[in-house]
C-alpha cells in the first residue's frame, strides 16, 4: 500500500535530514515549514517507511495514499516567481522569458524554499559579475544568477549526484554553466566577484574565512542566526518565512560597489 511517510525535525537539523534523507530517498521528497519544525516527507511503501524510521532523523508518522507517488510529489511543486523570474518544474508551462527550470527530483534546490528565494533576491540587488555558486545543490541559483547578468558562474558541490542534476539543470534551461564537483571548504576556489552559499552556517561562516569574494550572498540558517566572520560588513539583509539571508562585502567601499542602482 502507497503510503506519505512524514518525519519532522528541528530547524538546526534540516540540512542534516535533507541530506540523508535524499540518500534513501533520490527520487524527491516534499517539505513543509510547520511554527517550530520542518516537515519532510515522500511518497513509499511499508518498506520505505522502515527506511525513514531507520534514519532516525525525529518524530515519523504515516498516512495512506489513494493516488501514485509521482503524482502526489508533482502537485507538491508550483511554480514561482523571484526577482522577476518564473522558477518552476518542467511538467509546467513556462513563460518565454526569464524562466528557470528545474526538476526537483535528486538533489536540493526548487526555488521554492523560503532561503532559495532569498537568495536570488538578493542576488538581484546585486552589481553583476562573475559568481561562484559554493554548493549548488540542483544548480537553481546558478542557473538563476544568469538569468539575472551575472556571468561566468561556476557551479560546486562536493556531492556527485548534485554535480550531475546542476548539469541537467544548466542544458535543461540552456545556458552555459561550468560544474565541478569540490569541497568549498578544502579545494581550491575558482576567483569571482560574487559567491553564494545556501548552505548551513557553520559551513557559512567556515567559507567566508577562506575571503572566496570579495561579496559573498550567504543563506541556509534561521532568522535569528547570522553568519559570524572576520572583515566581513552586512550590506543588505532578508528574512522569509523564518530563514535569513545576508549579503556580505569585505569592505564598506565593497558594500557600495555591490548594490545595484535603485535598491
Amino acid at each position: 500500500m502507497l503510503r506519505r511517510v512524514s518525519v519532522r525535525v528541528p530547524p538546526h537539523r534540516a540540512e542534516i535530514a535533507r541530506a540523508r534523507l535524499l540518500e534513501r530517498f533520490p527520487g524527491g521528497f516534499e517539505e513543509h515549514d510547520l511554527p517550530d519544525a520542518l516537515e519532510l516527507a515522500v511518497y513509499t511503501d511499508e518498506a520505505g517507511e522502515a527506511a525513514v524510521r531507520e534514519l532516525a532523523l525525529g518524530s515519523v508518522a504515516w498516512t495512506p495514499v489513494a493516488g501514485g507517488w509521482e503524482d502526489g510529489w508533482k502537485s507538491f511543486h508550483r511554480p514561482t516567481r523571484v526577482a522577476g523570474l518564473w522558477i518552476g518544474p518542467p511538467w509546467e508551462d513556462a513563460p518565454g522569458e526569464g524562466a528557470v527550470v528545474v526538476d526537483p527530483g535528486r538533489a536540493f534546490g526548487t526555488g521554492a524554499h523560503p532561503t532559495t528565494r532569498a537568495c536570488i533576491e538578493l542576488l538581484a540587488r546585486l552589481q553583476t559579475g562573475s559568481l561562484v555558486d559554493a554548493g549548488c545543490g540542483s544548480g537553481v541559483v546558478a542557473v538563476a544568477a544568469l538569468r539575472l547578468g551575472f556571468g561566468p558562474v561556476v557551479a560546486l558541490d562536493r556531492d556527485a549526484v548534485a554535480v550531475e542534476v546542476a548539469r541537467e539543470t544548466a542544458r535543461r534551461n540552456g545556458v552555459e554553466l561550468e560544474v565541478r564537483q569540490g569541497d568549498v571548504l578544502l579545494d581550491d576556489l575558482p576567483a569571482a566577484d560574487v559567491v553564494v552559499a545556501n548552505i548551513e552556517l557553520r559551513v557559512v561562516e567556515a567559507l567566508l574565512e577562506r575571503r572566496p569574494a570579495p561579496v559573498a550572498v550567504t543563506a541556509g540558517y534561521l532568522a535569528h542566526e547570522s553568519p559570524r566572520a572576520t572583515g566581513w560588513e552586512v550590506v543588505s539583509r532578508i528574512e522569509l518565512d523564518g530563514w535569513a539571508a545576508h549579503a556580505l562585502a569585505t569592505s564598506p567601499e565593497r558594500g557600495e560597489v555591490a548594490r545595484r542602482p535603485g535598491h
